[in-house]
């Protein structure tokens, strides 16, 4: 298992997705430039965080426009393994991967801090097994999910909801609701389930030194498609 880690002008949580496949997954990672052409030798990508292109136009679109998004879509088109966290949520809703879009946050303030996640859909490859609360980290001024009652309720009805936001007994409160994200959604699938994108960041809550191993119930999902080849 080859994992590609997209690199923008702008992505800072590059480093971070690499070492956490490479290091925390034991999986083999290289990093791929937004002007390259090819995602050939590679099995799954890993659509970093951070600030494509300074996000001067609207935070991912102007990284949606890169040439190797193409090969992103023939990746999601071909039922290969690909998540985006954070900036790299945004980039796949802006490339039209996902559904929906992310606006500045109900409160207009930068949020770091660490988010309660509770698995929507228990069937996908990037959520199936995973029945805890998680504990993960966000970091965002633009992570407030939107798309109009109609969509929302398509998503629910074909279980494209990955997470939501909740509080520490699993609870989808309006305070759990850091970012007033639409009906509390932190992460969403394609249709297919191969494609995640999700606000926090499950690579840095990948090892016991960050406070945190939550991540793992979500990537581990690239060891298992790797174990299955």
């Amino acid at each position: 298992m080859r994992v590609a880690v997209i690199r923008f002008p702008g992505s800072n949580c590059d480093q971070d997705a690499f070492h956490s496949v490479k290091d925390d997954l034991g999986l083999d990672a290289a990093y791929v430039w937004h002007e390259d052409h090819s995602l050939s030798g590679f099995d799954a990508v890993f659509v970093p965080g951070g600030f494509s292109y300074g996000d001067y136009l609207r935070c991912g679109a102007m990284a949606s426009r890169a040439p190797i998004m193409e090969e992103v879509r023939r990746f999601a088109d071909e039922g290969r393994p690909v998540i985006g966290a954070c900036n790299g949520f945004q980039v796949l809703c802006e490339a039209g991967l996902l559904p929906g879009a992310l606006l500045l946050n109900a409160g207009q303030k930068f949020l770091c801090k660490d988010v309660y996640l509770r698995a929507e859909n228990r069937t996908s490859m990037w959520t199936r097994g995973v029945d805890k609360i998680l504990r993960i980290p966000i970091a965002h001024g633009e992570g407030r999910y939107v798309a109009d009652e109609d969509a929302v309720k398509r998503l629910e009805d074909s279980g494209q909801i990955a997470f939501r936001y909740v509080d520490s007994a699993g609870e989808a409160t309006d305070e759990a609701n850091v970012n007033g994200s639409a009906h509390s959604i932190a992460g969403v699938l394609n249709e297919g389930g191969n494609v995640l994108g999700l606000m926090p960041h499950p690579e840095r809550a990948s090892r016991a030194l960050l406070g945190s191993v939550d991540g793992l119930q979500i990537l581990n999902a690239l060891k298992l498609v790797a174990s299955n080849r």
